[in-house]
């Protein structure tokens, strides 16, 4: 049975949607949200009914009636952390994202807006994956520091999307294998996953892992500490050197790997030498992900935009292919992962999950 899934992704100023007949893409749009507009509110939430209209009048224009639909799924934030699956938007979901006690964010207007859809025309609503997924092990949680532990902040939803295509590609089910998983885009993360769980990753918002085209990865501590002290950076431009202008942007003065590509081609050195050394960190990282699955893995994937430069995929695959095949899917599969998420719920294929609020770790009741 083929099944017609409507799914979004809120961002700033804008909202991703899309439409799906089973795995065929119907429709697709961003709607843009006008910024005077959205100035206008003091709080993400109250943003709800203006954009609810203009996605409506989006549909209008094209067409797209929600009553033709057999599910609803969007990309949605602002939960406590959570296993990985796919979750009916529910009272909890609800009351978590309208407070926004946990996250202030547009994406916390996904379930909202599927919550209004579905309540609309009767139809299920659901999250997949959300990016408050968390199925680290214990030990992938220490630092050195105490009182600062690594948190899960990957790309989650297509982190398991690819992973779930590649686990098909290899012949296996996705709960049968052992992948390390690289999404290589703007930020990187990159993940272990065994028998079906997130079970290690980079935290993403907190700059670790491997440098990315605009987020710094780890660097030697003492000398950031050094920078921070010295009087001459304010805290928010050291945490845009971490989050915003570190990596390629900051020794390049370009995120953009195609114009860093031609750069290359024409005979830049230093360009050519940083590039190479965000492929050589990813490499390295990767290396100790096999380690964490003991050697055990199926398939190491990169995803993510830069994963379509093939002097970067062959970088990587120079350093890794010896650990396992190396499977790429270039680009963002974002929008398809919550269709598939909302197939396989309707399907009966995975059975959906309840979420309750309650964080699946909040911290080791058996700190000294």
């Amino acid at each position: 049975m083929s099944y017609k899934i409507f799914t979004l992704s809120p961002g700033s100023t804008s909202t991703k949607l899309a439409v799906f007949d089973g795995e065929a893409q119907l429709f697709k749009a961003s709607v843009t949200h006008d910024p005077a507009v959205l100035k206008t509110f003091t709080k993400v939430n109250e943003q709800l009914p203006y954009r609810l209209e203009t996605i409506k009048t989006e549909l209008d224009k094209a067409g797209v009636s929600l009553k033709d639909m057999d599910a609803f799924a969007a990309y949605s934030g602002g939960l406590a952390s959570t296993p990985g699956g796919i979750f009916p938007v529910n009272a909890k979901i609800i009351e978590d994202c309208t407070s926004g006690r946990l996250f202030e964010h547009p994406a916390i207007l996904g379930a909202q807006i599927i919550h209004a859809f579905g309540k609309e025309t009767g139809k299920p609503a659901y999250l997949v994956n959300p990016p408050d997924v968390d199925e680290f092990e214990d030990v992938a949680r220490i630092s050195g520091i105490k009182g600062i532990y690594r948190e899960s902040h990957v790309h989650v939803l297509n982190q398991k999307e690819v992973a779930i295509r590649a686990a098909k590609k290899l012949g296996k089910r996705y709960e049968e294998c052992g992948l390390v998983v690289c999404h290589v885009g703007g930020g990187l993360s990159i993940t272990a996953q065994k028998n079906g769980k997130i079970i290690d990753g980079n935290d993403v918002l907190n700059g670790d892992g491997p440098m990315a085209p605009n987020r710094s990865g780890n660097v030697p501590v003492m000398p950031v500490i050094k920078m921070c002290y010295s009087g001459t950076h304010t805290q928010e431009e050291m945490k845009n050197k971490v989050s915003k202008t570190g990596g390629l942007l900051g020794l390049l003065g370009t995120d953009d790997t195609r114009e860093i590509s031609s750069r290359i081609d024409k005979g830049d050195k230093w360009a050519r030498l940083v590039y190479d050394a965000m492929a050589y960190q990813l490499g390295k990282q990767i290396g100790s992900y096999a380690c964490v699955l003991r050697g055990k893995v199926d398939a190491v994937v990169l995803t993510g935009g830069v994963s379509n430069d093939r002097y970067f995929v062959d970088k990587v695959k120079d350093l890794v292919s010896w650990i396992a095949p190396v499977i790429v899917y270039g680009g963002d599969f974002e929008m398809e992962a919550l269709a598939s998420g909302a197939i396989r719920a309707l399907s009966g294929e995975e059975p959906v999950k309840e979420y309750t609020g309650i964080p699946v770790w909040s911290g080791f009741d058996f700190e000294y």
